[in-house]
């Protein structure tokens, strides 16, 4: 069993490679997320290899950055406990299903789409499906455009 110091020094190494991952994805330099969080770019560096621990306010700045949510930042940094994103994911689906003003269509889509996206966030976490034979990497790009219903 890691000790206290050693589950720690994990956690924020995770941390990191969750924030570098989240910026390279969203094709952002270390420069351009300070910018955007009003960090300092060697403080992000460091932070990204898992040297120091952010306060709520920096991993906010960067939730907001990287255009996640902060729930999974403070997920990510041990911050906030797995179990209580669960529920803010539950809460969400509730909100969808009880929005009068949506029609049972929309909802339907709409939840499908959020499914959707849970899965795909929940499959970053597992093994790289490349190493699975037949396995299909998913589209970056939209092709075509959507038709709008009237």
């Amino acid at each position: 069993m890691a000790s206290l110091d050693e589950s720690a020094r994990l956690q924020l190494k995770a941390l990191g490679d969750f924030i570098r991952h989240q910026r390279q994805m969203a094709e952002l330099s270390l420069r351009d997320l300070a910018a955007r969080t009003n960090v300092s770019n060697p403080y992000l560096s460091q932070i990204e290899r898992g040297l120091h621990e952010p306060s709520v306010r920096v991993l906010k700045a960067i939730a907001a950055a990287l255009n996640v949510s902060a729930e999974s930042l403070l997920t990510e940094a041990g911050l906030l406990e797995e179990e209580a994103a669960a529920v803010n994911a539950g809460q969400t689906a509730t909100v969808i299903e009880n929005d009068p003003r949506l029609k049972p269509e929309q909802r339907t889509a709409l939840l499908a789409v959020y499914q959707s996206y849970l899965e795909a966030n929940d499959a970053e976490d597992q093994p790289s499906s490349e190493d699975t034979p037949g396995a299909k990497k998913p589209r970056t790009k939209a092709r075509g455009s959507v038709k709008k219903s009237s």
